[in-house]
């Protein structure tokens, strides 16, 4: 299964590493969390969502419109 964090960092041109280094965790962490094997945690995928502007309900693939919450 691709996770959302993939499409947005394959889409961004980012690498794992980046990403990681963007959400201050490890490497291994966000692998995880991009394959599926991990739950990302609420803070993290904050992150995410600010950094890509998109909504933590398209990261967590409840919507698929990519736009900021509220928006």
């Amino acid at each position: 299964m691709i996770t959302r964090l993939r499409e947005l960092r394959e889409d961004h041109d980012l690498t794992q590493s980046k990403c990681a280094q963007i959400a201050n965790i490890s490497k291994n962490s966000y692998i995880r969390y991009e394959n599926g094997e991990r739950i990302i945690p609420l803070d993290t995928a904050i992150v995410f969502a600010k950094y890509y502007n998109v909504s933590l309900d398209y990261i967590a693939k409840l919507t698929n419109q990519n736009k900021p919450y509220g928006k």
